[in-house]
């Protein structure tokens, strides 16, 4: 089958890989219809790379047909149409139980100390091949994947992998009271879907902040206030004097650990991406830093006693925190994978031909898996308008 392989920093390739076969009785194989490529892909596009090696398969966002299943599947049949969950959980285990999904006990990397095993990403989280590849091996297959009617377009249920409910999952702990003010920090893919969500959730205002024209007019076209950092020079002060000199009830940051304005962290990262991978490793898993502009500017906008969100992915060891002034100011800070089969339920209802979070209206580039390398360049320099690009297998 053809594949999208990492080969080193900036340099992803799609190339000829076994096709994946059944291993376990739970498993079952995907013929993959729609992948798209997240933006914390970037993360291995540019950071990460210590810990992948060449021919490692990219890709966290699949959907597409069930062609064969193991015997121990009985959910799944050949020629169901399924989503095809980030996160890989067994559903049975004590964080299972409780709907913790993204620490999976079963599938955790005790290794590495990290939680629920996921497709497509890193020797941290298992090192699955992944979903940007025209067929896909899903282990747990009885539990995990999500299945979808046969109809409508591939782009109505393709998000429910992952930015869908991370996004739903971000509004929800952000926890914004009715008629409250939320902000969003980052009108990348989650971003948006997180502005939309809270103005569906009940928020009286949404107020989206980025630098990226694009992204601003998509979120000012679904009803959410924007403001270009670029064009600020108190990005927290404003945001502050523009909510009752109080500032937003809640916060999400969308964005993680490659925040613009940041050059001493972006230097940090870019020196341990130097280094050999047997040193980098326990330098990052050590001393790993992150570029904290978003996350600060957060804590610094919410209001007192109010509560930041975090979406954006971060891998920081030793980052450095304003606490005294979370602490004085009794900020709730809550963050994580996203469990995503926890809120599928909440979800489903709303992917109708309404659309009411506009999930129609997210996807700006839709090219073939064998245009990959270009997408994944033209996602990370954000040209053309880029906002979100699915792949076709």
């Amino acid at each position: 089958m053809r594949a999208l392989t990492w080969q080193g920093k900036r340099d992803v390739r799609v190339e000829e890989v076994p096709d994946p076969t059944i291993e376990e009785p739970t498993d079952a194989i995907v013929r993959i219809t729609s992948t798209a490529i997240c933006g914390s892909d970037l993360h291995l596009y540019e950071v990460l790379g210590p810990y992948l090696k060449a021919g490692d398969i990219l890709g966290h966002e699949p959907m597409g047909i069930v062609e064969e299943v193991g015997p121990g599947v009985t959910r799944l049949k050949p020629g169901d149409r399924v989503v095809v969950p980030f996160n890989i959980s067994c559903g049975f285990c004590w964080m299972c139980q409780r709907q913790l999904y993204a620490q999976c006990e079963t599938t955790q990397v005790t290794a590495e100390g990290k939680g629920a095993a996921l497709f497509g990403y890193t020797s941290l989280y298992g090192a699955v091949p992944g979903g940007q590849a025209q067929f896909l091996r899903v282990p747990y297959a009885e539990f995990g994947p999500i299945k979808v009617p046969a109809d409508g377009p591939d782009e109505r249920w393709l998000y429910l992998s992952d930015i869908l409910p991370t996004a739903w999952q971000a509004v929800r702990y952000a926890d914004t009271p009715p008629g409250g003010t939320l902000a969003v920090f980052g009108l990348g893919p989650v971003g948006q879907l997180c502005a939309r969500i809270g103005r569906h959730l009940g928020a009286d205002r949404v107020i989206g902040l980025d630098l990226v024209p694009e992204r601003l007019e998509m979120a000012r076209r679904h009803g959410v206030e924007v403001l270009d950092v670029s064009q600020l020079d108190d990005v927290p002060g404003t945001l502050v004097d523009l909510v009752d000199g109080r500032g937003p009830d809640a916060v999400i940051d969308a964005v993680g650990m490659e925040s613009h304005g940041a050059p001493l962290g972006k230097l940090g990262q870019a020196a341990a991406g130097l280094l050999p991978d047997k040193l980098a490793q326990p330098m990052i898993d050590k001393m790993g830093i992150d570029r904290l502009v978003a996350l600060k500017a957060a804590l610094k906008a919410v209001r007192r006693g109010g509560t930041v969100s975090i979406s954006g992915v971060y891998g920081g060891e030793i980052d450095p925190l304003p606490l005294m002034e979370m602490f004085d100011r009794g900020i709730q800070v809550r963050m994580g994978q996203c469990h995503v089969r926890r809120w599928i339920d909440e979800i489903m209802p709303l992917l109708t031909d309404d659309d009411p979070l506009g999930v129609t209206d997210l996807r700006t580039h839709r090219v073939s898996l064998e245009q990959a390398p270009q997408a994944y360049e033209m996602f990370q320099q954000k040209q053309d308008g880029c906002v979100k690009v699915v792949l076709a297998p």
